[in-house]
């Protein structure tokens, strides 16, 4: 509540007969400069002035930013929403169910534990692609998904009754980040506060990195830790500095051929070599009026992969078209443009807005591109496809030593109809094997005409079908195609342009090839509904592009098994196939364990490489199959023109297909309907489950604070390079066997079929510190030492609590380094921490007792995620790494100089000492340097003085 209001700001907006409350910006001196996202910041300052937390000293220096500075004055932002997803989102209803526990033994009221701020939770990443292919292969994910989540979701029923202000949209529903711009979002909020109904922008943090899509609609919003999301539910602003902001100017149009998909791809390559990690990004000029709010949806989507906080487009009458067709009444667009208009944020293209740096793309010089193998803003012209791959490919190969280059290594037509693949069961690892000896044949004749040049990387197998066909599946070959993931199939041109392309394909005689596996997961069903009109559903299907769900899928490893002959094909003979998939993450190990490439594409070129079923490709030279007349195919004869997707998106979508879908969007199927949910302000744990356990976060807490120690003794974890990702860090996909997660799971009674994946047992901290850096994918340079110099990957480390210091689980060394009071630390290079906004992966640091990570540079949310779990973020000094300063890994570390927190001081450096230990090379010396504090802001410190954010909110609470 705003106790302050210094430069009386407050006013009253009149829209139709409604009086709103509302704290004009043009309060403030300096605002005409501001871009649109700092004067969203300035309301909010406005709004929630307190004189102590917010005050009118950050209000002027933000009234009279300058552009050109580096961020150096810290705010309060507080949001008006959070929004959530369900992998993320389990683990904070847990910790706030664990927080009503502990704020009554601490001697507070279990009830004040509410959210503050309106929270959402999307349901959407649980459900699997164990069925594709098929017509029920929709209802059966949804049977196996309720079957494996009954537990999460009964809790997450008790917890839309508990917790007040707490919405959750149920499963089989949509994609978080859809469901937000098509019926979440409000653009301007209006909620009634201390008896006045008050207007003011909506914006919202969630638990998901890519929650910046809806700074496609003017919605101030990004992708915060778990444990971030949670302190602003309890009315906690985010700290955060002043940014700088990118002027990103758009000018001419889309040509045709090129796809949203192109643009975002192009966008995310520039601005990755821009730099922009820790910035704004706001798209202005005379072009933002021709680009559709579902492009700039798109675009916004990939902020994460550019590496900005937010990626904004402000309001214009295009936003207000996107209200009405998604189903707004009309007195809410009319606040929308009243109130945007008279707070100056209504978009002025003449306008040239000042910004701290400046970048422009001409949108008419695109042209089509992919993404790959391994990271989004690799972008490959569509053009250079195949070239670039016979390059990367030479990298993720294993080529036998009596391999030759085999002429036409990939199959291009295929001889009959394949039968729809059906797959009810789910092994823990995605993979079935299935021991044949034709699989191990090297070279051998296809039944299947085979095109395409020789290349170095050659290795064709041959595989026999189920029905008896075969084809020889080699390296680089599509195992997977994907038309998936928020990024696109909120995007009607995209999606419809996919369509196109399956029913021009089907006209002319074009098949999938048996190898690939296809899957179709709309973001909402309003796409299902576009489809069934304009009947392109059928011609989806037509090419195996079955609905296997309404949820993340692909994008978070939810993709299922491959085919069962194609994955024994692919392990047994160690082959590095692809998956190509519309999404935004494309991490490695991250997609399939089967798949070691993975490519974003746009769904329309999804469907033209299951067609072609390999990347070693080129759309321009080589045909995609033949008709009946047996002429040749190519992709240009079936991409659609842009007259032609938009008459269907004018016939196929309208207003009433949103307002039918989002009328009943809380209640849920039968299914849901029927959970039996338990009741009361606390929740009754079951000690036998699985899925959700009582967080450990608060055990043994008093309301006095520990004071902050030294790290003495320290052994190193994990000696890591450059990209280590939130994905190598934090437990996803599925749970492999053998592994500590499977091991434990198996002494609870949990049988391999019903392992699940680790994002649906993320209320389980046992499962979760389980699998905290095992990823297939992870490199840790300190065990190579005992594999003669050889880089294995997996989620291996040394034990130095044994005497030779042998090879182990990171989990198993973790509780032993535990057991005996010694702490931890990590080595990193550059980029440590990119990737999803995932709170595990801090959770999971410090729960295997690292008190340090030590790194040359961090991604800003796990920078900000480590501190809220009391991990204390360093980095090495510029321009050193652990590698240029002769550390391996084998030391025991020391840090001194953290101690200075206990008086209020942020130190900027800390002094570590790293000395040689019995495991060490002999002759190796002890190191010395300081090494930079990433505790950036007071709040940050006063979270890591707590212990952490949760104690912080909890102790304040109390």
């Amino acid at each position: 509540m705003s106790t302050v209001n210094s430069f009386g700001a407050k006013s009253t907006l009149t829209v139709g007969s409604t009086d709103y409350e509302i704290y004009r910006i043009d309060a403030v001196e300096g605002y005409e400069s501001l871009p649109f996202s700092l004067k969203i910041l300035l309301e909010n300052l406005l709004r929630t002035e307190d004189g102590a937390n917010i005050t009118k000293e950050q209000i002027s220096a933000l009234g009279s930013w300058d552009a050109a500075a580096e961020p150096s004055t810290e705010i309060q932002f507080t949001p008006a929403r959070v929004v959530m997803q369900d992998f993320t989102g389990v683990p904070c209803i847990v910790d706030l169910a664990t927080m009503r526990e502990a704020v009554t033994a601490l001697g507070g009221d279990a009830n004040k534990i509410n959210p503050l701020s309106p929270a959402e939770m999307v349901i959407d990443h649980s459900v699997i692609a164990d069925l594709f292919g098929t017509e029920n292969a929709l209802e059966r994910n949804v049977e196996i998904e309720y079957e494996r989540n009954g537990e999460r979701y009964q809790f997450l029923r008790w917890g839309q009754t508990a917790f007040q202000d707490f919405k959750v949209v149920p499963p089989g529903t949509g994609i978080v980040h859809q469901v937000n711009i098509e019926h979440l979002a409000k653009v301007v909020y209006d909620r009634e506060v201390n008896g006045v109904l008050r207007a003011y922008p909506d914006t919202c943090v969630g638990t998901d990195s890519h929650t910046t899509m809806v700074n496609g609609l003017g919605v101030l919003g990004w992708g915060v830790g778990g444990i971030e999301a949670e302190a602003a539910m309890l009315g906690q602003p985010v700290s955060m500095l002043i940014p700088r902001v990118v002027g990103f100017k758009l000018t001419g149009d889309i040509p045709a051929g090129v796809t949203a998909t192109d643009v975002v791809l192009t966008i995310t390559d520039m601005l990755r070599k821009h730099g922009v990690v820790g910035k704004f990004v706001e798209f202005y000029g005379e072009g933002v009026a021709s680009v559709p709010l579902a492009n700039r949806a798109t675009i916004g989507n990939m902020s994460p992969e550019f590496g900005s906080t937010a990626a904004m487009f402000p309001i214009d009458d295009v936003t207000l078209d996107y209200l009405r067709l998604t189903g707004r009444d009309e007195q809410t667009v009319a606040l929308v443009e009243a109130y945007a208009k008279e707070q100056h944020l209504w978009h002025d293209p003449s306008r040239e807005l000042v910004f701290s740096e400046y970048m422009e793309l001409d949108l008419s010089t695109v042209v089509p591109s992919i993404a790959g193998p391994k990271r989004p803003q690799d972008r490959i012209l569509l053009s250079e496809a195949k070239s670039q791959f016979e390059k990367d490919i030479v990298s993720y190969a294993s080529i036998p030593e009596d391999s030759v280059e085999v002429e036409g290594t990939f199959p291009a037509s295929d001889p009959g109809t394949t039968p729809g693949v059906e797959r009810e069961h789910m092994p823990s690892n995605g993979v079935s094997h299935q021991h044949d000896e034709e699989h191990t044949h090297q070279h051998v004749e296809s039944t299947l005409v085979a095109s395409g040049a020789p290349h170095i990387a050659s290795k064709p197998v041959k595989v026999t079908t189920p029905e008896g066909e075969s084809y020889l599946l080699d390296n680089g070959a599509v195992t997977l195609a994907a038309i998936t993931s928020c990024t696109n199939t909120s995007n009607p041109s995209v999606m419809i342009a996919a369509g196109l392309l399956a029913r021009k394909a089907r006209e002319k005689g074009l098949k999938r090839k048996p190898w690939v596996k296809t899957t179709l997961g709309p973001g909402s069903k309003v796409v299902t509904d576009y489809y069934e009109k304009s009947g392109l559903d059928k011609d989806l299907e037509g090419l195996g592009f079955y609905t296997v769900g309404y949820g993340c899928t692909i994008c978070i490893g939810n993709s299922g098994p491959l085919i069962d002959e194609v994955s024994a094909a692919i392990n047994e003979n160690d082959l590095a196939v692809t998956a190509v998939l519309s999404g935004n993450r494309n991490f490695e190990g991250r997609i399939s364990p089967d798949v070691k490439m993975n490519y974003l594409a746009s769904p329309p070129l999804v469907v033209a490489y299951a067609l072609a079923g390999s990347m070693n490709f080129d759309f321009e030279t080589d045909p995609l199959g033949t008709d009946a007349d047996g002429n040749d195919v190519f992709l240009k004869d079936v991409w659609p023109s842009p007259d032609e997707v938009q008459e269907i998106i004018d016939s196929s979508i309208s207003r009433d297909q949103f307002i039918k879908q989002y009328a009943t969007v809380f209640d849920g199927d039968e299914r849901w309907k029927n959970l039996p949910t338990p009741s009361g302000p606390v929740f009754e744990w079951d000690e036998n489950s699985t899925y959700v356990r009582k967080a450990p976060y608060f055990d043994g807490m008093t309301m006095e604070l520990t004071p902050v120690t030294d790290i003495t003794g320290a052994r190193v974890l994990a000696t890591l390079g450059d990209s280590v990702t939130t994905d190598h860090i934090s437990p996803a996909g599925s749970i492999k066997a053998g592994t500590p997660a499977a091991q434990y799971l198996m002494e609870h009674g949990v049988a391999q079929r019903d392992f699940n994946s680790y994002g649906s047992r993320r209320g389980n901290h046992e499962v979760m510190i389980r699998g905290t850096f095992a990823n297939i994918r992870l490199k840790n340079a300190l065990v190579k030492a005992v594999n003669d110099g050889q880089q294995i990957e997996g989620g291996f480390t040394r034990d130095f609590t044994q005497p030779e210091g042998p090879q182990a689980y990171i989990y198993d060394a973790s509780q032993n380094y535990q057991a005996q009071d010694i702490p931890l630390v990590i080595f990193g290079g550059k980029e440590y921490g990119s990737g999803s906004s995932r709170d595990w992966a801090a959770k999971g640091t410090r729960l295997l007792g690292v008190k340090a990570v030590i790194t040359e540079s961090f991604e800003r949310i796990h920078r900000s995620n480590l501190i809220g779990m009391g991990v204390v973020p360093l980095q090495f000094p510029a321009g050193e790494s652990w590698e240029s300063l002769g550390l391996d890994g084998t030391e025991i570390v020391s840090i001194h100089g953290l101690e200075q927190l206990n008086e209020g001081i942020t130190p900027k450096t800390v002094r570590v000492t790293a000395e040689p230990s019995e495991h060490s090379p002999a002759g190796k010396q002890t190191i010395e340097f300081d090494a930079v504090v990433r505790i950036d802001t007071p709040g940050e410190a006063d979270y890591y003085r707590n212990g952490g954010i949760l104690q912080y909110v909890l102790r304040s609470l109390v």
